[in-house]
């Protein structure tokens, strides 16, 4: 045990946890801006159409842009993190309720994951990093230092 216990902390002196920080935020914003530029492309008929049937007011639809593409790109330069993956968590809980609502607990037939598994990753990533911050690579980073630099 002790030789893996010794073979972990070399490895951990070489990693940076900041580095993963890095990753979470760029991944999930990336791939949720593809879902952003479509909706941008093609306009949000289909989101409005969806809270049409669960009643709600269409103008909601337009949450779309903030969730799909500015709060990406504020998580990918890592600015006000916190706030935007709060925003990112509150997006993924809407979006699973319009779309995935009657999906919760289906299970895919032929992997046996869960339907909404995407939909969650990228909840609770979300979520990881409202907890986590944004690290050092990131421009509430640099703020922040030169904030406390100028004090």
């Amino acid at each position: 045990m002790e030789k893996i216990s010794a073979f972990e902390q070399q490895i951990a002196l070489r990693l940076d946890s900041d580095i993963g920080k890095l990753i979470i935020r760029i991944s999930i914003s990336l791939l949720m801006l593809f879902h952003g530029i479509r909706k941008w492309n093609e306009g949000l008929g289909h989101i409005q159409e969806l809270l049409t049937v669960v009643h709600m007011p269409e103008f909601l639809a337009y949450g779309v842009y903030l969730g799909q593409l500015l709060v990406p790109a504020l998580l990918i330069v890592g600015l006000y993190t916190r706030l935007a993956s709060i925003y990112y968590v509150g997006t993924m809980i809407f979006a699973i309720f319009l779309v995935y609502r009657a999906e919760i607990f289906v299970l895919e037939p032929k992997t046996g994951g869960m339907r909404i598994e995407l939909p969650l990753l990228h909840l609770f990533a979300g979520a990881a990093l409202v907890f986590l911050g944004a690290g050092k690579y990131s421009l509430d980073h640099l703020l922040e230092v030169t904030t406390k630099s100028k004090e």
